[in-house]
């Protein structure tokens, strides 16, 4: 029978999220998961693939900034919840999605696309490329100790407990601040500080429900960690864990301290941590990160969908002026010979019959 794709309407949603549980191994959404995904999504972005009156493949997307060097934040198409459940596998389904997907971003002024890759082979037929790599830890607080800055005793410097859903607002601010000084950062559309804060009971494998300290200073505040307890015990005692959730401070004091403060959780005796900068500061503040099992792994994949604005909106170290010539048959629009030039203060990237580099 013949696949559509088309965008998904409001009345279709139920259809479409029972597709993506079939293709995710059949675990149920829950319903505040649901809801909060219906309340996110804008309906007009995620496309749908149908035989014959059944939705047979899902593929979602969220409007984002992202930073790219130079600190300018570019509109960038956010893709998640793609599914093909198992009967529609190997039919050119996800090809298709992706293809439609690709030709709305570009329709609707979105130079880049990104994604996470729940397995990253996938994604490279469609142009998408790793672009960023996150750092792991598992720290054994025991044995590894913080070498805090002077600053993080500043007694204008203070940590104080914060209820997770009344402080949302001020973490936000605090991320935002964060976003333009580091390329690959994300800036989230409203409400998306929802998801990052979802904490269903059904998730939580035995930890505490999500947490969240502050760091204030004159009054402001200038950076917060979320994080849960799982407790644990040994014949020798406690031997819990904190599972932090993310972290940001505007100040390398307030950073340090934060850690201070995990490090000192009563009754546990490791952090573990995902999704942080591959030179992130912590580095420089343990005694022997050797016992802090560090990992590295791919993080966020980038598909440029316009290749022209996209190279156009970064800026670069050293002066650049290079004829590329560029083969997209996934993105034909893409192909052709362009010239970029450009430097620190800014860059263009153009149309060019010159001969390429």
């Amino acid at each position: 029978m013949t696949i559509e794709i088309r965008a998904l309407a409001s009345a279709d949603w139920d259809q479409w999220l029972a597709t993506l549980e079939l293709g995710f191994g059949g675990v149920p959404v829950s319903a505040e998961q649901r809801e909060l995904w219906r309340e996110l999504f804008d309906t007009g972005r995620p496309v749908a693939a149908w035989e014959d009156g059944e939705v047979v493949g899902t593929a979602g997307a969220v409007a984002f900034r992202l930073t790219v060097p130079g600190s300018a934040a570019v509109a960038a198409a956010g893709v998640t919840t793609v599914s093909v459940p198992p009967t529609h596998r190997r039919r050119g389904i996800l090809r298709s999605m992706m293809r439609r997907q690709l030709s709305d971003f570009r329709s609707w002024g979105e130079p880049l696309a990104i994604l996470v890759a729940s397995e990253p082979a996938i994604y490279g037929r469609f142009g998408y490329g790793g672009a960023t790599r996150s750092l792991s830890a598992e720290i054994d607080t025991n044995l590894v100790r913080l070498a805090v800055p002077a600053g993080a005793d500043d007694v204008r410097l203070r940590l104080r407990p914060a209820d997770t859903d009344e402080a949302r607002a001020v973490c936000e601010s605090v991320y935002a601040r964060r976003v333009g000084a580091r390329p690959g950062m994300l800036a989230r559309q409203p409400g998306w500080d929802r998801q990052v804060t979802f904490d269903p009971e059904s998730r939580r494998e035995g930890a505490s429900p999500l947490q969240c300290v502050l760091a204030e200073a004159g009054g402001e505040t200038v950076g917060y960690a979320r994080y849960a307890v799982r407790p644990g015990w040994t014949p020798a005692g406690p031997d819990g864990t904190v599972l932090l959730r993310d972290i940001e401070a505007l100040t390398p004091a307030a950073y340090a301290a934060l850690w201070r403060y995990l490090f000192g959780i009563d009754l546990t005796t490791r952090i573990s941590v995902q999704s942080r900068p591959v030179d992130d500061a912590l580095l420089h503040l343990v005694s022997d990160d050797r016992r802090c099992r560090l990992g590295v792994r791919d993080s966020l994949f980038v598909r440029l969908v316009d290749v022209g604005a996209a190279l156009a909106a970064r800026t670069y170290q050293t002066p650049v002026d290079v004829v590329l010539d560029v083969a997209d048959p996934f993105c034909p629009w893409n192909e052709g010979r362009w010239r970029l030039t450009g430097d620190a203060k800014g860059a263009s990237c153009e149309r060019t019959d010159e001969p390429a580099d």
